[in-house]
């Protein structure tokens, strides 16, 4: 069975994620586009390193291309934003990229994008999961792979430097290349390698990499940037005196950042960072978009500055839409996914890092102390984040105390307001807020709570986990 979540459709290896599962969401959009009359535009599918991911490419390239739709492939390993550039820049219909992202090595998956380089919403991939549910298996057919490239309905094409352009493009390099920076890169054995590097050696930068070789284990840890993945790249970059640290997950997309002092900056603290540098110093104007998983700390930022703030559910096709609709200068969520105005319309790690060098240079501040400024002019607040794993009846009560009861533990803070837009959310008069949901792309409860104090933040999701019995 396809089932999409706000991640894409991800399956471990061998169970879901087969063949027969890959051919089939082939199939299913092959009939998509021909019922939109989009066939003969084509479609853009690219990999990253995960265990099958070439082959599954290839799997899918060729039911494409037996159903009459050219298939254009980027023949080596590559980063998430890539694929969604091209898709932008060559206005294709939709494109294809076949990865789990920051999922265990045992997943994979695939995400699927729209018209402009966009997440599939969820009305696009509540559509795909229909077609799938109507193919009959006797239906898929293949051509094979060297037939199709000879006749062209399959063709390799690798445009990295077209996209890496761009972002060297949009980046003050005169500025970089003065400073001299020295920065360690770990990839987490993902994509980035090639593309950061590249970057960041046109802009005259030492560059330190670790992690960088292939391997579809991961070097037996989650591709996911945080504190507890990122240790190694930590202690190279203390005791070598770098300027910065830069992570990638899996496919790149999302960013990891360990700063001058070492210490591992939160997600959140990047989306700060970044929205900070834009408006004062780089000058732009306009609204921030976050989800509601993500830090209150962005909305202080836009009242300093005279903006707003937008809050959107969980899932960047949402911080996309919202940007688009209300020219956001940036969107972002806490679990390290970014973008910036003028750039794609989707998570790109590589061009954060990117920004965050250009930060460092046009300021001529160390990360650290750019933190102490933004915590000098909008204050400071404090977020607990929790994960619990569930059994099926687990889930099943929790959801129905949260969801369909709608009850609430016995809180200490006086509430202003509850949301139930996406899972249960308690935004309370001091500020403070947490949010009970589960993930759209891992089997776990989420537990976030920002508090003017780390240890109210602490106090309330021990309160949740009495009440919930987690």
């Amino acid at each position: 069975m396809i089932t999409f979540g706000t991640g894409g459709w991800r399956a471990v290896i061998g169970d879901e994620f087969t063949k027969a599962n890959i051919q089939l969401l082939a199939k299913a959009l092959s009939n998509k586009m021909k019922e939109e009359k989009i066939e003969t535009k084509g479609i853009v599918l690219g990999y990253d390193r995960r265990f099958l991911s070439k082959e599954a490419m290839r799997w899918a390239a060729q039911v494409f291309a037996a159903e009459g739709i050219t298939a254009y492939l980027i023949n080596k390993s590559s980063p998430t934003p890539l694929i969604m550039f091209y898709v932008m820049k060559y206005d294709y219909p939709y494109g294809m990229m076949i990865t789990a992202s920051h999922n265990p090595a045992i997943y994979n998956g695939v995400k699927v994008f729209t018209a402009g380089g966009r997440d599939a919403d969820e009305k696009q991939t509540n559509a795909i999961e229909n077609y799938a549910k109507a193919v009959k298996q006797e239906e898929i057919k293949e051509l094979e792979y060297e037939e199709a490239v000879r006749t062209g309905q399959i063709r390799e094409i690798y445009p990295l430097n077209e996209y890496l352009d761009n972002i060297i493009d949009a980046v003050d390099m005169r500025a970089i290349r003065q400073r001299g920076l020295k920065i360690a890169l770990d990839p987490m054995y993902g994509v980035s390698e090639t593309s950061l590097k590249t970057i960041l050696l046109t802009a005259r930068c030492e560059v330190d990499t670790i992690h960088e070789r292939h391997d579809t284990l991961f070097g037996g840890k989650l591709p996911s940037p945080s504190a507890a993945t990122l240790k190694a790249l930590r202690n190279r970059v203390v005791e070598r005196g770098y300027d910065l640290g830069i992570a990638t997950d899996g496919d790149a997309d999302r960013i990891g950042i360990i700063d001058d002092k070492g210490r591992f900056l939160h997600p959140n603290e990047i989306l700060v960072l970044l929205y900070y540098y834009l408006v004062k110093y780089k000058g732009w104007r306009g609204p921030v978009v976050r989800n509601l998983a993500t830090t209150h700390m962005l909305d202080k930022v836009a009242q300093r500055f005279g903006e707003q703030c937008y809050e959107v559910p969980v899932g960047f096709k949402h911080i996309s839409a919202k940007m688009n609709e209300t020219d956001a200068i940036i969107g972002g969520e806490s679990s390290g996914g970014l973008t910036v105005r003028g750039h794609i319309n989707g998570k790109d790690g590589i061009y954060a890092a990117t920004l965050l060098v250009e930060m460092i240079a046009v300021t001529n501040k160390k990360l650290s102390e750019i933190i102490e400024d933004i915590e000098e002019e909008c204050g400071s607040i404090y977020m607990e984040e929790r994960d619990y794993k569930f059994t099926l009846e687990k889930k099943e009560a929790i959801y129905t105390t949260l969801m369909a009861e709608q009850k609430l533990p016995e809180l200490p803070y006086p509430i202003e307001k509850i949301s139930y837009k996406d899972g249960s959310k308690v935004y309370f008069k001091n500020g403070g807020w947490v949010i009970c949901r589960f993930s759209g792309t891992e089997p776990l409860l989420r537990i976030f709570c920002e508090m003017p104090t780390l240890e109210e933040a602490a106090k309330i999701c021990e309160i949740y986990e009495t009440f919930l019995n987690l």
